[in-house]
């Protein structure tokens, strides 16, 4: 949670510095980094948000918990980042239309040096807080950030070549470049909360990780199928069925499935494992290999 406060109160200052630079030199690429930063603002108070729901505790009505409120973060950021690309590609072609020129240009490219100097700390902070705590709602707000600098590399190289040039048309092309990538950042964002809603399956090495405690468990009498993985928010979930023996007692087989449960939690940590014991000999036990049974 401090983290998404950071996120917010960088965003503040953002904001401000930003505004004050587009005061100063009139310029729309430093108006649409304003606005992105506004974005910015709307998108680290709804991770704050969503990560408040998503540390609630399962209940009766959410027995797996809240953890995919996060990817509510991520998809609603995205729709600002696309509305903000918009304002900004509106606001450019009117520039374009009608340049004017920029005034008190270096003062203005040192303010927004100072704002995305901030944005550029911020966002290696709340990287790494995302990777370790696995947030994805983190990670979202920082790449936005990370792009924010690009962004704002773009807008002030941009005014430089106003400034060297006195091609006043060069400013709101840079915007429109701005705008485009902002739409790419949209994209990015929104397709990544669909596919988290959508209970999309652990990474390849997620999987290649749950694979390998599987070898070392399998043997001439053990087997696995149905091993189904899927991620919400910083919580995984992996369930598999475990063929064994007919003869083993229950105690011995459950012991078996206590171990893999054990292992691969140590793999993957924060990690809900379920497990299905089966009878090896049992025609039955293949008939649900897939998702819905046969």
């Amino acid at each position: 949670m401090r983290f998404a406060w950071l996120s917010v109160a960088a965003a503040l200052a953002t904001i401000g510095l930003k505004a004050v630079a587009w005061l100063l030199t009139g310029s729309v690429g430093l108006l649409s980094d304003t606005l992105e930063s506004l974005v910015n603002l709307f998108g680290a108070a709804m991770t704050l948000l969503m990560l408040t729901v998503a540390a609630w505790p399962p209940d009766a009505r959410h027995p797996y918990g809240h953890t995919k409120a996060e990817y509510l973060a991520a998809g609603m950021e995205g729709a600002l980042v696309l509305l903000a690309a918009a304002a900004i590609g509106w606001a450019a072609v009117q520039r374009l239309l009608a340049p004017r020129p920029i005034e008190q240009a270096g003062l203005g490219l040192a303010i927004s040096v100072a704002a995305s100097l901030v944005n550029l700390w911020v966002a290696r902070v709340l990287l790494a807080a995302g990777r370790r705590h696995r947030s994805i709602a983190l990670e979202a707000d920082a790449r936005h950030l990370l792009t924010d600098v690009w962004t704002t590399a773009g807008v002030l190289a941009g005014i430089g070549g106003v400034s060297l040039t006195g091609w006043e048309r060069l400013d709101p092309i840079a915007a429109l470049l701005v705008a485009g990538n902002i739409v790419r950042t949209g994209v990015s964002l929104v397709r990544r909360a669909a596919s988290g809603l959508l209970d999309a399956a652990l990474s390849p090495q997620e999987q290649e990780a749950i694979g390998r405690v599987l070898e070392r468990h399998a043997a001439a009498e053990i087997r696995f199928h149905a091993v189904l993985t899927r991620q919400a928010g910083s919580r995984r979930f992996v369930s598999m069925h475990v063929l064994v023996p007919g003869r083993w007692t229950v105690a011995r087989g459950h012991a078996l499935l206590e171990q893999i449960e054990r292992d691969v939690r140590g793999e993957l940590p924060h990690c809900t494992v379920a497990t299905h014991l089966e009878a090896l000999e049992d025609p039955s036990a293949y008939l649900d290999e897939r998702l819905d049974r046969d």
